[in-house]
């Protein structure tokens, strides 16, 4: 048997941050060699929510050049754009006329975003989850790395299957492959530097909440200066009632690569006037790579060109091939 087959992406709004390389990010690069990867950045999901059209494609490209910063190998692995492949749009159709309308009112981040938005939530903003469906059941994805705001998304993605499947398979027929969720609870949920009890977000309107993976060391050391901490003396880890002790001195401890023993063993005698150098430089050289390839990356748009190029036609290749099935399986003419 070959590898098993991972699907995931991320979207071009805004720069991406520690939580998106801890928490995703990080754990494709250290897994990518076990799966026949497929990486792409999700632009049609970008536009849900209001967005800048003067940055997307610009957005677009900088998310494909900062996932080979940060590892990603194409021997294991096809980087593609989501809105370069048009089966992505189509699929998305013919699945939206076998949803029930219910599961898509019942997804809690539609609740929460439409609060937030008023009147102006979109349609795009209600049917996301069954573009997210569409993404996944394209390649035949045996696994989906997902954090635990991601997992009911991919449940309705396993129902929108198994509803298709019955509804046209023959004889059991499994038309389209059930995936299976990829969580790694390890660094999953990193926290807001202004607030420990929310997670870190592109979306949030403070940029004291976020180290972006392109900042330079002088953002870097302000960030983590004005980050919000506690009154009480001593460090510790595990805590649940000191939030921002606890992310703080979990992210020190995944980025220098030491256990919480050994976190807990150093930084427990600090005060925050002495860790928060200790976690600035920490975080500054764990960064430094990822932006040094980065930079040779854009520097070289023809190689990057090129990726995008070749991921479009292996990653449309495999998506065709699901299509074909799906439209067979509706009862769609064939083309001549």
């Amino acid at each position: 048997m070959g590898k098993q087959r991972v699907l995931s992406g991320v979207q071009p709004t805004g720069n991406l941050h520690l939580g998106n390389y801890l928490g995703a990010i990080r754990n494709w690069v250290e897994g990518q060699s076990q799966y026949d990867n497929f990486f792409c950045v999700v632009d049609l999901h970008a536009i849900t929510v209001p967005h800048n059209p003067a940055t997307l494609a610009t957005d677009t490209y900088t998310i494909a050049a900062l996932y080979l910063a940060c590892g990603i190998d194409l021997e294991h692995s096809t980087i593609f754009v989501q809105s370069h492949i048009s089966a992505h749009s189509e699929l998305t159709w013919l699945l939206n006329c076998i949803t029930p309308i219910n599961w898509l009112q019942d997804m809690i981040q539609f609740k929460e975003k439409a609060i937030k938005q008023g009147e102006n939530v979109s349609t795009g903003l209600l049917d996301y989850p069954v573009l997210m469906a569409a993404d996944i059941l394209l390649y035949d994805a045996d696994q989906v790395p997902v954090g635990e705001d991601q997992k009911q998304h991919l449940e309705l993605t396993r129902d929108i299957a198994a509803r298709f499947n019955h509804m046209f398979g023959q004889d059991e027929e499994e038309i389209l492959k059930i995936p299976e969720p990829m969580i790694r609870t390890e660094g999953a949920r990193i926290m807001s530097l202004t607030d420990g009890t929310r997670k870190m977000s592109k979306s949030d309107p403070s940029e004291l909440s976020r180290i972006n993976l392109l900042d330079p060391p002088e953002a870097i050391t302000k960030k983590i200066k004005r980050c919000k901490t506690d009154s009480v003396r001593g460090l510790e880890l595990g805590n649940p009632e000191r939030p921002e002790c606890n992310n703080l001195l979990m992210l020190y401890g995944i980025l220098s690569g030491k256990t919480k023993d050994e976190v807990t063993a150093e930084c427990q005698d600090m005060g925050w006037g002495k860790f928060k150098p200790l976690l600035t430089e920490t975080t500054i050289e764990a960064l430094k790579p990822i932006q040094e390839q980065y930079k040779a990356v854009m520097d070289d748009r023809t190689y990057l060109d090129s990726v995008l190029k070749d991921g479009r036609e292996k990653a449309e290749a495999v998506a065709n091939a699901t299509l074909k099935r799906v439209k067979t399986a509706l009862g769609y003419s064939t083309p001549l």
